[in-house]
């Protein structure tokens, strides 16, 4: 492979293809019956390092206001997005230990989450979002 003044340039051993290297893409010469295929390269792809602002969370990343039951088991919490709040209640489950040891997808619930729950004993897994719907505030 020879490189000179930014351009490189290869011959396959046995064969008539080629390819040269400009600064940001590879273009393979191949014989006639074959298409010309064009890669570009990483350096020339990557865009250059610009000051980024964070951006503001939505949807469910965004702090909501939460009812008085639920201000009640997060200690106080006026806001909180709904992933945090999901995550603050599996971390008492699991604290807790209040999973059904026959099938994990059930939530054995306490007198805390009755709160929250509406007061049902059993909760499956994926009913619990569903369930706090109606603590978040709009």
């Amino acid at each position: 492979m020879a490189i000179s003044l930014g351009v490189s340039s290869s011959l396959l051993v046995g064969g008539t293809a080629s390819s040269v290297k400009f600064s940001s893409a590879t273009v393979k010469l191949v014989p006639s019956n074959l298409r010309a295929v064009r890669t570009v390269s990483l350096s020339a792809a990557s865009k250059p390092a610009t000051a980024t602002k964070k951006r503001e969370p939505r949807g469910i990343a965004k702090p909501r206001r939460v009812s008085p039951e639920m201000q009640a088991f997060l200690g106080g919490l006026t806001e909180i997005p709904r992933t945090q709040a999901l995550k603050e209640i599996w971390a008492y489950i699991k604290q807790h230990n209040l999973q059904d040891p026959s099938d994990k997808k059930v939530i054995i619930c306490d007198e805390k989450l009755k709160q929250i729950f509406g007061g049902r004993d059993r909760v499956g897994f994926l009913e619990i979002a569903g369930l706090l719907n109606p603590h978040f505030l709009k």
